[in-house]
């Protein structure tokens, strides 16, 4: 699955620098969407359904436990089911269904236990189900069925026994609601000149298969499906497997087309995916190949060419999957779907990939440069799913970091593949490795892999898909390839591929496959087994912070931590130490790896003299952060001022990254941290701008409400100016845009922090472009690079009209880049009353879709002005946002990361407190780690504004003089 919603680069950057300074409460919120969302809840007492029963307490039964017993194993699943695209007579969208499971019993038992939620099933002689036997077992008769709600079971009690190597049957019948809540199937509405259409879809990852149809809904539970939909004329539908029939018939007296699909490969469920919309396509099948590729996506964004992008790339991003696999794509088709509703970034169904449609569709004349990036990243990612997650699975999701953070590593090699000139997998540093570290320098934080039974109830899975599982995952397999070898690297994936084929795996039989490529490249040596190295990184938490002493060549390592004082209770059997590949250069050269396998070692090349420099981790290969002795920072801070393209571009921006966070943490004195900033003024490099872009936002999070941030604008705007100045040469004064990709991210935050400082003419031009749009709506003639800085810039120097022009435009929008990038910059507005106003248009998904809500919301925390709204907001609806997104993997973590990212006082950490206790009935669902999170960060800021913030004032000050 993708990584949740997304923020473009030009977005986060306009919407990060934004501050006013007022600061007002909220007006009274209402509840009625609330209410009539439960007067429309779906009726449970139809004469044909069960009532569901209410769970009895906890107990040791089979049933009230959340992993199902290992005594049944589904062989296939026969699925027919028929959404209903307009209301019934009871308002209500629903679909019809049935299924029978085929499954062989393993041990004897005279229980069947199999996931049902929210679908109210068919009694056949008093039963919910019907029980046969296949090849002539014969089935015991059924005693009593009944719902288990809490574990989401239907249970079927037999009086007799299933017996070991002999397949049952079992068929249901059922109905269930086609609601808009993003999970299991389910619907979107959108409008289309003016017409409202309907469209079924499904996201089954990782509970949900079971609000579709009963199933055994665990990912080693694979099976063969073969899946029917029924559909209105005029709709098309669509599953993981081709097409092989369709047939107009009456149901009912209802016209309706009967569509057919092959049987699936062995597949889990949470791949299952089936559509049925009246979107289209466009498609491309390459000479002598049987596999068709195709892009579908509502008519009009088809006809308009925003598919032509993905298509152009996926068929190369295949090719390099299979050279990189060694192994062929899986299946006959690839088709891959934009959806108008969509909770995650993308999902990896086996052969019907879906997305939001800012992560398939572009269109060159409104999407930026960061659009189409994060589209041949996301592509690139769900496709390397194909293999690594879909062929081979994991077992439980307790290793989910090995299928995402798998992918999350490799969409980089095979989105640089498809964009060669784009120097891609540098980004994974900005994108991946400092995300992780941000989280993993917690004492909250936790292992990526951790035991089976930690990981049960369906809120503790969805707690799973965060930033550790994805984002470290991606860092420590980028780590473990580079010292391995790509190469080798390669060799033992294909090895592992072929083995676990249509099966399941763990983590440890990965390392297996890799030792094996290992002790075949005797030119490769290992100071200990992949195991051994592998395991010190995954099965802790946490990461080091290796100090060289330049003047004795001594190295050693200590666990990283932002708050130095707080105490890691979660105790670790290798003592929170590492095996650490150094990879590092003297004076510009590189030198042989050096490998750290305890806490300290002298490591006398180290050793330097007088003007030479050391400098660790080249190119960030490995997960860890460095600190050196005060010469040898200096000795670098000086390369930096007087040459700084001696030190490669990555380690340019680590250097500064590693010194603010070592500031943070009081390692080094924060002064030390800002000089690593001075030479800004010489760097037109997007990679280390980024890099200190957010090393600097913390600083703006923290400061932006005292007396330090007048001076600290001063200085940044004399940092800024050249960068500033060089575009408006190279671009004939911002009316062109430079040809090389990474340069125009480096042109985007050249104008976003000079707007942001205060630059001498900046604020102007983006005034007087959004005006010039104003006048003529039909033409808007901001690049689209620069459109989120200048729409954010511009409505926030306005008022209402600016405002409510940029509402009109945004539901008026029909691409959902430009869409995106005015939701975002409505966020930027000073004016409380449209802020709050914006935060009730959240609740209305007739205004901001639900899958949009909780970031528009985390938009308005970000504006400084915004930020008390949103959490008086978000603490005054919490048991509604609860109820409708907690369940959700990575955006209400995303919320409380974002309304309380500026938190750094005693009375928000108190509040904090307060809204722990006053919401623990309610629950925190996904967002618990994150709450944690923020309590955690929250005292640390505290401290650490004791504790500097007066020596950052002088140096402000002396700086900006």
């Amino acid at each position: 699955m993708g990584k949740g919603f997304y923020i473009s680069k030009n977005q986060a950057i306009a919407v990060a620098l934004l501050a006013a300074v007022a600061v007002v409460t909220i007006i009274a919120l209402s509840i009625v969407y609330s209410k009539e969302k439960a007067k429309r809840a779906l009726p449970l007492n139809d004469e044909k359904t069960s009532p569901v029963t209410p769970t009895s307490p906890p107990s040791n039964e089979p049933w009230d436990k959340y992993r199902l017993p290992d005594t049944l194993k589904p062989q296939s699943y026969n699925i027919t089911l028929w959404p209903r695209l307009t209301e019934d007579a009871h308002g209500m969208y629903i679909f019809t269904g049935s299924s029978e499971v085929v499954f062989m019993c393993e041990k004897e038992t005279d229980l069947i236990i199999i996931h049902c939620h929210k679908l109210n099933l068919t009694f056949f002689d008093g039963h919910h189900a019907k029980l046969t036997g296949m090849h002539r077992a014969a089935a015991p008769a059924i005693k009593k069925t009944w719902f288990q709600v809490e574990t989401q079971y239907l249970v079927v009690q037999l009086k007799g026994t299933l017996k070991p190597g002999k397949a049952y049957s079992l068929y249901t019948e059922f109905k269930g609601e086609l609601a808009d809540d993003l999970e299991g199937f389910y619907r979107s509405e959108y409008k289309e000149d003016g017409i409202k259409k309907v469209v079924a879809i499904t996201q089954m990852q990782a509970t949900y298969a079971r609000k579709a149809f009963p199933c055994f809904d665990e990912p080693a539970m694979k099976a063969i499906f073969h899946i029917t939909l029924i559909h209105e004329p005029g709709t098309i539908a669509l599953s993981n497997s081709r097409e092989i029939g369709t047939e107009s018939l009456q149901i009912d007296r209802i016209n309706v087309i009967r569509t057919r699909f092959e049987r699936t490969k062995k597949m889990s469920t949470y791949l299952v995916a089936f559509i049925v919309s009246d979107f289209t396509y466009i498609t491309k099948q390459e000479d002598n190949k049987d596999l068709m590729v195709r892009i579908w996506a509502r008519q009009k964004a088809i006809k308009e060419g925003q598919g032509d992008y993905a298509l152009s790339i996926t068929q190369p991003i295949l090719e390099f999957f299979e050279k990189y696999y060694n192994t062929d794509y899986p299946l006959s088709k690839s088709d891959q779907i934009a959806l108008p509703d969509f909770s995650a970034g993308a999902m990896e169904n086996w052969g019907l990939v879906t997305y939001r449609e800012t992560a398939l569709l572009y269109d060159p004349k409104t999407s930026a440069n960061g659009n189409k990036q994060r589209i041949v990243t996301v592509v690139s990612h769900e496709l390397a799913h194909m293999w690594f997650g879909n062929l081979v699975t994991l077992k439980w999701w307790n290793d989910l970091w090995l299928n995402e953070g798998f992918a999350s590593y490799v969409e980089y090699l095979g989105a640089d593949y498809a964009e060669p000139t784009w120097n891609i997998k540098d980004q994974i540093i900005l994108y991946d490795i400092y995300r992780a570290f941000a989280v993993d320098s917690l004492v909250s934080s936790h292992p990526l892999s951790c035991k089976e039974e930690e990981v049960n109830k369906p809120a503790e899975i969805s707690q799973m898909f965060n930033t550790i599982s994805y984002s470290k995952g991606a860092a420590v397999l980028r780590m473990l390839s580079e010292f391995l070898t790509e190469p080798v690297f390669a060799k033992g994936l294909s090895t592992y591929l072929n083995q676990f084929a249509f099966g399941n795996s763990v983590y440890s039989d990965l390392w297996d496959h890799l030792q094996k490529a290992v002790d075949k490249s005797p030119q490769l040596k290992l100071p200990h087994s992949v195991h051994d190295i592998m395991n010190r990184w995954i099965l802790q938490m946490g990461f080091p912070v290796v100090t060289i002493d330049t003047r004795t060549g001594n190295v050693s390592q200590k666990h990283f931590l932002l708050e130095p004082n707080s105490v890691v209770e979660k105790p670790s059997e290798f003592n929170y130490e590492w095996y650490i590949p150094i990879k590092w250069m003297k004076k510009g050269g590189e030198q042989d790896q050096l490998w750290l396998l305890q806490k300290s070692a002298v490591h006398k090349p180290m050793k330097v003299s007088r003007g030479e420099w050391v400098l660790a981790n080249v190119n960030v290969s490995g997960y860890y952060r460095v600190n050196y002795d005060l010469e040898n920072w200096e000795r670098l801070l000086t390369q930096l001022n007087s040459n700084h393209q001696i030190i490669p571009v990555i380690n340019r921006a680590q250097i500064l990254d590693d010194a603010f966070n070592l500031a943070r943490a009081s390692i080094i004195n924060i002064t030390l941290a800002l000089r690593t900033t001075k030479y800004l003024s010489l760097e037109r490099e997007y990679i280390p701008w980024e890099a200190a872009l957010r090393s600097l936002n913390s600083l703006f999070l923290v400061f932006d409400r005292s007396d330090v941030y007048g001076a600290m604008q001063a200085y940044l705007r004399k940092q800024v100016k050249p960068l500033f100045d060089h575009f408006t040469s190279i671009t004939a004064n911002w009316t062109a845009v430079p040809p090389d990709h990474n340069d125009q991210f480096t042109q985007i935050i050249a104008l976003s922090l000079a707007c942001k400082t205060g630059v001498q003419g900046c604020r102007d031009l983006t005034k007087a472009w959004f005006r010039q749009w104003m006048q003529d709506p039909d033409n808007n003639k901001i690049h689209p690079n620069l459109r989120s800085t200048v729409y954010c810039y511009a409505i926030a120097a306005g008022g209402m009209e600016e405002w409510d022009f940029g509402w009109r435009m945004f539901k008026k929008a029909t691409v959902a880049a430009e869409a995106v990038k005015l939701r975002s910059a409505l966020a930027c507005t000073r004016e409380p009353w449209l802020l709050n106003r914006y935060l009730e248009y959240t609740l209305d998904p007739e205004k901001i879709r639900k899958q949009d809500a909780t970031s528009t919301i985390g938009s308005i925390a970000s504006n400084i002005v915004g930020q008390p709204l949103a959490w008086n907001f978000v603490r005054a609806r919490w048991e509604y946002l609860f109820k409708v997104y907690g369940s959700g993997s990575f955006s209400f973590s995303n919320l409380i990361n974002d309304i309380t990212a500026r938190f750094c006082t005693s009375f928000e950490l108190s509040e904090l407190k307060q809204f722990q206790k006053d919401n623990a009935d309610v629950g925190f669902g996904s967002g618990t780690q994150a709450l944690q999170q923020a309590f955690e960060k929250t005292t640390a800021k505290i401290k650490w504004l004791e504790d500097n913030k007066q020596q950052v004032l002088q140096w402000f000050i002396s700086q900006s003089a």
